[in-house]
């Protein structure tokens, strides 16, 4: 069984049939069109969001999530599937534009910083209290019981 697979890849490399796989050029054109049709649509629905002041990202991911597939089949039709490196373009020049303010991470209120901090440090204060009144109070059991 062995054999037989090392002698029919012998064969395919000898022959030059592994070697004939004929893929189409990418259609730069078409590419290039589909992905107009895409970006017109996504920046239509892009526009009343606000991305210049804020984050867009929660509100808008099932936008985001079309314009990807839309990327992609237009990447696929085109013969440019595996030319990543313009979906990737594409897709990077859509975060520069509207998701370049999302990276910036925001404080919270100084209310939630409080609610958040204050309930360990009080426990590791009156842990102490605590475990003195524990001990204190099985003493007193202890002896009252006799033991």
């Amino acid at each position: 069984m062995l054999l037989t697979a090392y002698l029919l890849a012998l064969i395919f490399i000898w022959t030059g049939m592994a070697a004939t796989s004929v893929v189409a050029p990418c259609d730069h054109h078409m590419f290039d069109s589909g992905i107009q049709n895409c970006l017109s649509d996504f920046n239509k629905s892009m526009e009343t969001t606000g991305y210049q002041h804020m984050c867009p990202w929660p509100t808008v991911k099932r936008l985001y999530n079309e314009l990807n597939i839309c990327v992609d089949s237009s990447a696929t039709v085109s013969w440019c599937k595996r030319y990543t490196h313009l979906v990737d373009a594409v897709l990077l020049e859509v975060h520069e534009i509207y998701f370049n303010l999302c990276g910036q991470v925001h404080d919270p209120p100084l209310f939630i910083l409080i609610m958040l901090i204050a309930p360990p440090i009080i426990t590791t204060l009156f842990l102490p209290i605590l475990c003195v009144g524990i001990t204190t109070c099985e003493t007193k059991m202890a002896s009252t019981f006799g033991f």
